[in-house]
């Protein structure tokens, strides 16, 4: 990497972490877009503080969210109205998902921490006949359009992040749920093993370093 592109990027990295925001939560309106407008329970795995849990409450009977961090589940709790339906529970995911089945799954950027087909495998039995899962992920960038993406997704970062903290006085902290690792899975491979474990499974590379899986059980 030449001079002026190595100040250029760190730059970026700069600004990018003076103006922060939530990457998972940006995608919680498509989210929606790929869910019945009214269903009867609900499944978050790797909940964080509760923001998607709250929101699938409005269009579901039940909703129940589990981490794998007590102390994050606390905060999930002392969050959400108790009138909203939602009860959180710590546990390890995807062995301590409670034994039910749910007409709605979603896991946001969770999967890479867990092992993949293992999950994908466990989130099939516990959903419902004609039920849907959403998966939002991250994947190792491998191929020349993960990395044509990551080029393209660095200025509007950083564009987005100034938008969403503009007029602030200070940096709007990220949510819990934005807590992330990288991945060591690249895309093509997150590809094969997802349609392996679940035939027909929709997959598509995203801005901001994620894909999105949308899977609905027949």
């Amino acid at each position: 990497m030449t001079a002026p592109a190595h100040r250029v990027l760190r730059a970026l990295e700069q600004f990018n972490a003076a103006h922060p925001w939530d990457h998972n939560a940006h995608y919680h309106p498509w989210i929606l877009r790929q869910l019945p407008r009214r269903f009867g329970s609900a499944l978050d795995v790797g909940c964080g503080s509760g923001d998607l849990a709250g929101l699938l409450a409005a269009r579901a009977g039940t909703v129940h969210g589990i981490d794998s961090d007590p102390e994050i589940i606390a905060r999930a709790r002392e969050l959400t109205p108790p009138a909203a339906h939602v009860t959180f529970t710590a546990a390890d995911a995807p062995t301590g998902i409670p034994a039910h089945s749910y007409d709605v799954i979603t896991c946001v950027a969770v999967i890479h921490h867990l092992p993949f087909t293992d999950a994908l495998t466990a989130f099939r039995r516990h959903l419902a006949p004609g039920g849907t899962l959403v998966v939002l992920g991250l994947s190792r960038p491998a191929t020349p359009g993960d990395y044509l993406l990551g080029t393209v997704a660095t200025p509007l970062n950083a564009a987005t992040g100034w938008l969403k903290n503009r007029g602030r006085t200070a940096p709007r902290p990220v949510s819990m749920t934005a807590r992330t690792r990288p991945t060591d899975m690249s895309f093509p491979d997150i590809v094969r093993q997802a349609r392996s474990a679940l035939p027909g499974a929709r997959l598509r590379r995203r801005l901001f370093w994620r894909y999105t899986l949308v899977w609905r059980r027949s």
